[in-house]
């Protein structure tokens, strides 16, 4: 089943309070925070976050409890608002959104110093721990050299969270690589796989979202949300490498265009609604 398949199958049904639904529901509660909420202070009532994920497929059940367990994990913290309660995102999750931001969106300068950032850990964690480790590494842009090393293009400040949550030690190196930089990309990381990911997700997408033109805000903003869903997923596998230590042709350029083009066109309406859901309950206080 492709990504589109399975948020198809959430907006055309009404799934029941399964453990995979409220997992879809707590990834999408990320995307609306880090590509909505971030910018408008970071938070929102319970009662528009139901609306806001309802033409993905939602159920407010699941909502709820993709909620309450990101409060447990620390991404979210209770807040009082103006509409009734709500939920705002904790320094942590600041941190995450932000660094994916500049990663999806591509805000870093494109510049490179030419150094490698190496993490060196003391021992190999255990099996549990090292599944999350490689999970968490590879969000913040590291690629694995061998058992116990890791690279990336730049530092993370997320790193020592990261290190601290596992209990993991490690030594830190900046420096450049004695050899060549195209050959040690290409070994922490599979390029060629990637690249022809990148052409497949366009191909997949580009009939889907041109087929919203952005008349209906609803609409927009699902379409918007389920391209960002997607595109999201590259955060796991690509580090935003340097230009000069990639592929001829890098496949992943045209993906990203085609994201920023279709992200633009429907940002709009996906705003109008956006604003709906936000200030509905405050409509809605101000005249009772």
């Amino acid at each position: 089943m492709t990504g589109q398949d399975a948020w198809g199958a959430l907006a055309h049904g009404r799934p029941a309070l399964t453990d995979s639904n409220i997992v879809r529901a707590r990834s999408a509660l990320f995307d609306v925070y880090g590509s909505y909420l971030r910018a408008r202070g970071g938070s929102a009532a319970i009662a528009a976050l139901v609306r806001l994920l309802e033409p993905l497929g939602f159920e407010p059940p699941a909502i709820r409890t993709a909620v309450s367990r990101m409060v447990r994990q620390d991404w979210l913290r209770p807040v009082r608002l103006t509409d009734g309660p709500g939920y705002a995102l904790t320094k942590r999750a600041e941190r995450r959104l932000d660094d994916a931001a500049a990663r999806i969106y591509r805000t870093r300068p494109s510049t490179w110093d030419g150094r490698w950032h190496v993490l060196a850990l003391e021992e190999l964690p255990t099996r549990g721990a090292r599944d999350r480790l490689d999970s968490s590494l590879r969000l913040i842009g590291y690629g694995p050299l061998g058992p116990t090393t890791w690279v990336a293009p730049r530092p993370s400040a997320e790193l020592a969270d990261i290190l601290a949550a596992e209990r993991v030690a490690g030594r830190l190196f900046h420096g450049e690589h004695v050899g060549d930089d195209t050959e040690l990309a290409a070994r922490a990381w599979d390029l060629d796989t990637l690249g022809a990911n990148y052409a497949e997700f366009v191909t997949e997408w580009l009939p889907i979202v041109s087929a919203v033109d952005g008349s209906q805000p609803a609409e927009a903003f699902a379409a918007s949300q389920r391209l960002l869903h997607a595109w999201r997923k590259f955060l796991f596998r690509d580090p935003g490498l340097p230009e000069k230590v990639l592929p001829r042709d890098w496949a992943g350029t045209a993906a990203a265009e085609f994201f920023d083009e279709h992200t633009a066109r429907l940002a709009p309406a996906a705003e109008s609604f956006l604003s709906e859901c936000l200030t509905r309950g405050t409509r809605t206080r101000s005249s009772a």
